[in-house]
């Protein structure tokens, strides 16, 4: 049985949001004896009156209009809130007090750089966006693209954005070229928001020649403000030159004067942002999410299942490459402070990131799965140097966060601490699985199915499965479904990627496990699955156990089609990355297959194990396993753009030791 972790008091359960909205259920719908589950149930049971609910009760600044669902059944094809009218950047902006001197935003650059933006600034700021945009002819609809760090002018610029109906979409600076105008041609904004540079371990990387580059290739994009980052000190306008219709963001703004904003009060599906897949296996799919259901959804999110509450101070560490941005700055409408850090995050030794949360008293705590697991690699105690006495809950996603992970934030971080893996991805903008702050953490688990998310895991046949591993499914609609792709006139791309498997119900992709506890346990991509011997088996399951070793640094694993060139069976190759100065030998080879022997079952021993100096990911951080099984079927990666580290991908190529 999978042991319990942590268990939340009987003080933090009754003053928990998700209680009191419980109460408010039972009392309004007489459902009896609301626990966690049966208001789960009752949410997929009667979803337009848990949606009507949330909407009140999270003080949604629109009109809802009297229908909350129209074509219930169909699946894509729902329609959310109809007749609804309202605006994303005003619940963000006018929820607290545009004259509020509390901080709205901390920054925390890596060099050092340290910035507070007050309720009042913001409101400011973003109105005098909206103000240079509507200047500029922007009108509903048009694209405004940012290429920036996680800065409080990303912020800005997207409240701007939306409060005129502009659709907003953002990439990371340490997107290459090709990467961006992968994305960004495809969807022809008209203004680019883009930074003169960033930091990263300890370096000044400028980027104006990149924006140069991608302002030549992509012609639709009319103005190009650079915030100055690296050039705060010099006025911002070096180097501008070089960019077609470039401006600094502070000239940008100067005819404009702060005052009250003209929100257009837009339905409920209008486009809000346009965020990317991947791209490893292609050119990425756009995806549009509308601004309604990602409002509610993350407000659902932050405030029944973070227990984010006014005054609280969030963290995700996140680039704005990453749907984890998104998601983040949506803490706005749940009255928090936003804390942001952009750079390494293993800065004074992996600690840079706890020192923050001490310094501004965050109260949550916001990473990746494998960001935890390097803490514990590098064996970085932090209980012993920080307080972390705010810290109420650790987010993790990204990722499956390993059992001993969570062993790890329970006995080296802090031992009262709500534990949160979360899951489920850009495709959603949100969740399918994630935390709850009324019911206990147990190891290796996610705690709970989404509320309003009618989560399922599906056997081939499409039955369902419990404590057994299968397809994570999600049986019928929930606002957060991408309104469209860009560029998809029928919708057939949409269809295919989500409702090709399973008539009517959306296949999420994941493969993943219902516990006894009601929880969710995730394995990885279902499309990375291993099938030896016609048994599928989830990659986390591999890596959970490779990396217990102190000499694995990192691995990754796929199956390779075995003999070449049939059509047979598949045999499990694993890649490890050693600490440094260490090289793989015939006795570490058998160690680690036989700590996966001995820990899973003979189907999961790797039948070749080899080294290599670095694993491929994404500017997400997310590990590319079907990239590398391309590579080593020698076939092409359409889109090396997509990856953090395209040279790593050469490691994998014409190995000998896969040729027998």
């Amino acid at each position: 049985m999978t042991s319990k972790l942590w268990e939340p008091s009987a003080e933090r359960v009754a003053q928990a949001n998700v209680t009191a909205f419980a109460t408010r259920v039972s009392e309004r719908h007489g459902v009896a004896d609301a626990d966690y589950a049966t208001l789960w149930r009752w949410s997929i049971d009667h979803k337009e009156l848990f949606w009507r609910e949330l909407w009140d009760y999270a003080g949604v600044l629109g009109t809802p209009g009297d229908t909350v669902l129209r074509d219930a059944e169909r699946m894509p094809g729902a329609s959310w809130f109809p007749e609804a009218r309202l605006n994303f950047a005003r619940n963000l902006l006018e929820r607290r007090r545009a004259d509020d001197a509390t901080d709205a935003l901390v920054f925390w650059g890596e060099d050092k750089v340290k910035r507070r933006v007050s309720h009042a600034e913001l409101h400011a700021t973003a109105a005098r966006v909206a103000a240079a945009l509507t200047a500029h002819g922007i009108v509903p609809g048009d694209r405004v693209a940012a290429y920036l760090p996680n800065l409080p002018e990303t912020i800005m610029a997207m409240l701007g954005a939306a409060a005129r109906g502009a659709i907003f979409s953002s990439c990371s600076p340490d997107f290459g070229v090709q990467g961006v105008v992968d994305r960004f041609g495809q969807i022809e904004p008209r203004v680019l928001v883009a930074v003169d540079g960033y930091y990263y371990n300890g370096k000044a990387v400028p980027i104006l020649d990149k924006v140069a580059e991608i302002v030549a290739r992509v012609p639709s994009i009319e103005r190009v403000v650079v915030v100055p980052y690296l050039q705060q000190s010099e006025g911002g306008d070096a180097g501008l030159a070089q960019v077609r219709g470039a401006v600094a963001w502070p000239a940008w703004l100067a005819p404009f004067l702060p005052g009250p904003i003209d929100y257009l009060e837009l339905p409920f599906d209008h486009p809000l942002y346009i965020l990317y897949s991947s791209g490893t296996t292609g050119v990425p799919k756009c995806i549009v999410h509308g601004a309604g259901g990602t409002l509610v959804q993350h407000l659902k999110e932050h405030l029944l299942h973070g227990d984010v509450r006014p005054g609280d101070r969030v963290f995700y560490f996140t680039t704005c490459g990453w749907m984890m941005w998104n998601w983040l700055v949506s803490g706005l409408a749940a009255r928090a402070t936003l804390l942001l850090y952009d750079g390494s995050p293993f800065v004074d030794r992996g600690r840079v990131l706890w020192q923050l949360a001490d310094a501004e008293k965050m109260t949550h705590f916001g990473t990746s799965a494998k960001y935890i697991d390097a803490q514990k690699k590098i064996a970085l105690v932090p209980r012993k140097d920080f307080g972390l006495a705010t810290v109420r809950t650790i987010f993790s996603t990204g990722s499956p966060l390993a059992p001993e992970s969570f062993d790890y934030v329970y006995q080296c971080v802090k031992a009262d601490v709500l534990l949160s893996s979360i899951s489920g991805g850009t495709d959603i903008v949100s969740c399918f699985a994630l935390g709850v702050p009324t019911r206990p953490v147990y190891r290796g688990e996610l705690q709970c199915r989404g509320l309003g998310m009618d989560v399922d895991v599906f056997d081939d046949q499409g039955h369902s499965l419990v404590r057994a591993p299968g397809e994570l499914v999600c049986k019928s609609p929930f606002p957060s479904m991408p309104v469209r792709f860009w560029n998809d006139a029928d919708g057939s791309k949409y269809r295919a990627t989500y409702f090709e498997r399973f008539a009517d119900v959306w296949c999420h992709g994941d493969w993943a496990e219902l516990t006894e506890h009601d929880g969710v346990v995730i394995s990885g991509r279902s499309d990375a699955t291993l099938n030896p011997g016609g048994v599928r088996i989830g990659t986390a399951e591999i890596y959970r156990q490779v990396e217990q070793l102190p000499e694995v640094v990192e691995s990754l694993v796929i199956g390779q089609d075995w003999p070449p060139g049939e059509i047979g069976d598949v045999r499990v190759v694993l890649f490890v990355k050693l600490r440094e100065g260490l090289v793989l030998d015939d006795s570490l080879i058998e160690r680690i297959r036989q700590h996966i022997r001995v820990n899973t079952t003979p189907r999961h021993v790797p039948a070749k194990v080899v080294q290599v100096d670095d694993i491929p990911r994404t500017k997400s951080g997310k590990i590319v396993e079907l990239a590398v099984r391309n590579v080593v079927h020698g076939r092409d990666v359409k889109n090396v753009e997509a990856l953090a580290n395209p040279e790593a991908l050469e490691q994998y190529r014409d190995r000998v030791e896969l040729k027998s």
